[in-house]
């Protein structure tokens, strides 16, 4: 299996407001080193993965809305617990939408499985991995 991958990062606040998550049920900033992962069985014709260019484009897209803002004001993300896990999958999901949209190119076509990570301290990250629908 072959991979590629891109990082970028994301400056947020948000609350987390369940008894389980302690401190943390308030508001405070956290800022995640966001790596996506793409893979493939194979190369393509041109020995690639997938334009590594293109899915750095993506990947700040994906972004964007959501850095420096208040994650509890963000109106996709009203009544989320926005849990490390829970944004893993949110911009996993938006990544194979813009996968589908042809937003990384003809290269993206053979890619199979695409996992994203988000390390929010030196001690702690999660991610959520899955088959490119």
């Amino acid at each position: 299996m072959f991979a590629l991958e891109v990082r970028d990062h994301m400056m947020i606040a948000h609350s987390l407001p369940r008894p389980v998550f302690g401190p943390a049920q308030g508001l405070h900033g956290a800022t995640f080193i966001v790596d996506v992962a793409f893979f493939r069985p194979e190369l393509d014709a041109d020995n690639l993965v997938v334009d590594i260019g293109l899915a750095s484009v993506a990947l700040k897209k994906i972004l964007s809305p959501l850095t420096y803002q208040n994650l509890d004001s963000v109106p996709e993300l009203a009544g989320k617990i926005t849990t490390t896990e829970f944004l893993a999958r949110y911009i996993f999901d938006q990544m194979c939408a813009a996968v589908q949209a042809g937003d990384l190119g003809p290269h993206a076509g053979g890619l199979t499985k695409i996992r994203v990570s988000l390390e929010e301290s030196h001690i702690a990250r999660a991610w959520y991995e899955g088959a490119l629908a």
